[in-house]
This record gives C-alpha cells, structure tokens and sequence, in this order.
C-alpha cells in the first residue's frame, strides 16, 4: 500500500524543526510562500515525519548554500500539499507515497499545474513487524496465518482479550482494522498516539525482550539498532486495495517520488533542477533522519554534517 496508509495531519505534533504547520483550511491563504517560485526562493512542503524531514533539511542546506536560493519549509499533508503547489503556495513535494492519485490526475495530468520530479530514490514499504528473538521463538508466527496461535502473547490493558497490534498516530491511515477483520485475526489496533510514542514503546517493549507486533515501515532509522521480522501478510497485488472494507492483503513497496510546481520548474530552473537531481538511498535518508530524531541534532546541523561528509553524493545533484 502507498502512503496514503501513513498520512501525517497537518495538525498533528510537528516533528519538523522550524518548519511552518499549515492546516488544510489556511494553505491557500499562507503569505509567506515563495508563489511561482520566484528568483531565489523555494517553499517546498513537508510531511511530518522524520524521514521527510531528513529530505528537506538537506535540499534547504544545499539550496541555500550552493545556490544562493532561500528555502521555506512547511508542514503538510499529502493531500494539500498538491494543492499548495497548484496554487503556488509551496514549490516541491520531496517524498510523495502515491496516497493521493486523484490529485496527481487532476494537477499533473489535467491540469498541468504540477510536474513531475523524478524518483527520490528511496523505496518505501508498510507492514507489520515483530522482534526476531521472538520470531527465533516461534518460527511459524511470522506467517499472518498462524498469528491467531499466538495472540494471547500480545495481550495489554488497551487490547483486552484480543493481541494488540501497536499503531502511531490516530492520524495515520492504515488497512490494519480491514486486515485483521478479513483475515479473522484475534488482534486489536492500539494507538500509541504519535510515532515517536510507538519508538519509544517498541524501544522498551525490545529492551524488555516482550512479544510484541507492530504496524511499521522503512525506511526508519530505528531499524538500523533493533532487529524486526515481517510478518507475511497475503501478497500484495495491484487494485487488491481498492476497497478500503475489503482489504485482505499486504502491503506494496512503493518508489517515492518528488513533484514540483510548473510555474517554479519554468521560473526557478537551476532550483528546480537542482531539486529533479535529488536522489539518494533508503540508507542515506536514515542516517539524517537518525542525526534528528536518535542524536537530537537539529535538522540544520544535521544536515549539515550529512553535506561535509558526502560531498560525492550531493555534487551530483547540482545543475550543470
């Protein structure tokens, strides 16, 4: 499944350093945006998670740094963040997760306010994931069909007599109440309220060796410290989520991509090539996402370590 089965609310906690929230009702209405894109000055919108976070951190350092441009970061959803670059209120999408195809044909396709800007270069990918001591436990639980056996393991307070299946935000979209539904699964979602509150869980729940089962993704930085096995859902085909009720299979693996708009591509053009040449790895990405989120850098200062040390990579993106 894209990402729309992990939007962040625009109103949700702000995981962005010194990035601008912006709610649905006020982005067509926020001034301190750069329009078309004018000389010297890019918006570019950013989801609120870390990982999107790492993205933006290092394009703003770079953009500003090697090409004298000034960046605003906002924080925005999916969804209305197309709509900000339809109406020149943000300039650059950065990591988009398929989650919102009918403004991608309306903007992109129909309207051709909205360009596309190639491949970010990170995979994404949604599951559930379990620790691998516990799956050397139980060889056989990491096949959805077998959790049923083991759900007294997951048991908490919040899940009752079901096992719980730890969720973040409220505001995340997922198909996991679908899933366990259709594949008649003895498990309940429980929310731990945000991501950072399911990283600390997991990290405790680890530390403690507890079975434990969670709604998870990569790339996250977490999972360069802790070992987690996914658990095989039923495979993934295309349209198998097309009816959000009817959901019985697993998740897709989705390239990220980057979406600029038309007017800034026409008016900015060392910017927005600057920005079309961005792409780097699921591994890069959690190194800066790991510098902000593990180390508590601030995003700036973790970019900027990033930058001094891969001068290799980011030379490569500049504009010829």
């Amino acid at each position: 499944m894209n990402r729309k089965n992990l939007l962040r609310a625009a109103t949700a906690t702000a995981l962005v350093l010194g990035v601008t929230t912006v709610s649905a009702c006020s982005a067509a209405k926020t001034s301190g945006s750069s329009g078309s894109g004018g000389s010297g000055s890019v918006t570019i919108a950013v989801p609120s998670w870390v990982g999107a976070e790492a993205n933006a951190a290092v394009a703003k350092y770079i953009l500003e740094n090697e090409l004298d441009t000034k960046v605003e970061l906002t924080q925005l959803d999916e969804s209305v963040a197309f709509d900000a670059l339809n109406s020149g209120k943000a300039d650059a999408i950065l990591e988009d997760w398929g989650g919102a195809p009918k403004k991608v044909k309306l903007y992109v396709d129909d309207k051709k306010s909205v360009v596309k800007g190639g491949d970010l270069g990170v995979t994404g990918h949604i599951g559930w994931f379990i620790p691998k001591y516990l799956a050397e436990q139980h060889p056989d639980i990491t096949d959805a069909k077998n959790l049923n056996k083991y759900a007294s393991l997951f048991k908490t307070a919040e899940s009752g007599d079901k096992g719980q299946l730890l969720e973040g935000s409220p505001s995340y979209t997922t198909n996991d109440d679908a899933l366990i539904k259709n594949l008649k699964l003895d498990l309940k979602t429980v929310y731990a309220g945000s991501e950072a509150a399911q990283i600390t869980q997991i990290r405790e729940d680890y530390k403690a060796k507890k079975p434990f089962i969670s709604y998870w993704w990569t790339p996250q930085w977490l999972n360069s410290q802790i070992d987690l096995v996914e658990v095989k859902l039923p495979e993934y085909t295309d349209g198998c989520d097309a009816d959000a009720a009817k959901v019985a299979c697993g998740y897709a693996k989705t390239p990220l991509q980057k979406y600029l708009g038309a007017d800034f591509a026409k008016n900015n053009e060392k910017a927005a090539e600057f920005l079309k040449n961005f792409n780097w790895t699921n591994e890069q990405q959690n190194e800066v996402a790991a510098l902000i989120a593990d180390k508590k850098l601030s995003s700036e200062k973790a970019a900027e370590q990033w930058v001094k040390a891969n001068p290799d990579v980011w030379k490569a993106w500049l504009p010829k």
